[in-house]
């Protein structure tokens, strides 16, 4: 009785022993298959040329349109206050000077703003925003083609996908009954990866987008706030 148990208790130990002599190993010692991420955008096709072109696209633009904007939002110290002084001294020439040695926007709608005192006040504030209207639209140069990108590049995707499939179906009607995964593998592989690949490309963009966006809005903001304060100055009476 107890050497059948024991008979029972030692033979899994053979096994394993056995396993072990000839070389095989467990599952978990097996050596994991690493793709690069050179290898994965080769397998999802021609669909990642366009892909990869508007994520460089995408972040050459953010990038660009980041440093433009955060150079227009910052002010000069005291601008308005030495623009307010000399307007109320009757130094125009000096306020004048000063907006065009700073290359801002800011500065630059004040400068028409000046050019257009002794008219009446509602030209000069039409003058003002106009200018103010136009150095808005410089900062927003290309920033519509991140939204492009944050829309497209899914789609893209998508249709990579769908090429996909319909290239594994294709393979699949084509090798009759002799169907073998392999033969799956290559369309499989370009369906997910081109969505992935989409899916990443646009949410980069839209986040992009969105930053700049709310960047951009801050500085009409302060464009604002500017304009409104010149008007006031240009109210108050001269010390």
């Amino acid at each position: 009785m107890i050497s059948g148990i024991l008979l029972q208790i030692t033979q899994p130990a053979g096994a394993i022993a056995d396993t072990l002599v000839s070389g095989a190993l467990p599952v978990e010692a097996a050596g994991e298959i690493k793709l690069s991420i050179w290898e994965l955008a080769l397998k999802g096709g021609w669909i990642m040329l366009p892909l990869a072109l508007m994520s460089l696209f995408a972040v050459y633009i953010f990038i660009e349109r980041y440093i433009i904007i955060n150079r227009a939002s910052r002010e000069e110290n005291n601008f308005m206050n030495n623009i307010r002084d000399f307007i109320h001294n009757g130094r125009i020439d000096s306020a004048l000077s000063l907006c065009k040695n700073n290359h801002s926007p800011i500065a630059r709608m004040i400068e028409k703003g000046i050019i257009r005192i002794g008219k009446p006040l509602n030209d000069v504030n039409a003058a003002i925003e106009n200018v103010g209207k136009l150095e808005v639209a410089k900062l927003e140069k290309n920033i519509a083609g991140l939204a492009t990108v944050a829309g497209a590049a899914p789609m893209i995707g998508f249709l990579g996908t769908v090429i996909g499939m319909v290239r594994a179906f294709y393979d699949m009607s084509m090798a009759g009954n002799n169907i073998d995964i392999g033969l799956l593998s290559g369309g499989i592989y370009q369906a997910m990866i081109t969505t992935v690949a989409g899916l990443i490309v646009g949410i980069i963009a839209y986040i992009c987008y969105n930053i700049l966006v709310a960047r951009v809005e801050k500085v009409v903001f302060i464009l604002e706030a500017r304009a409104t304060e010149f008007i006031d100055l240009l109210h108050e009476p001269a010390s």
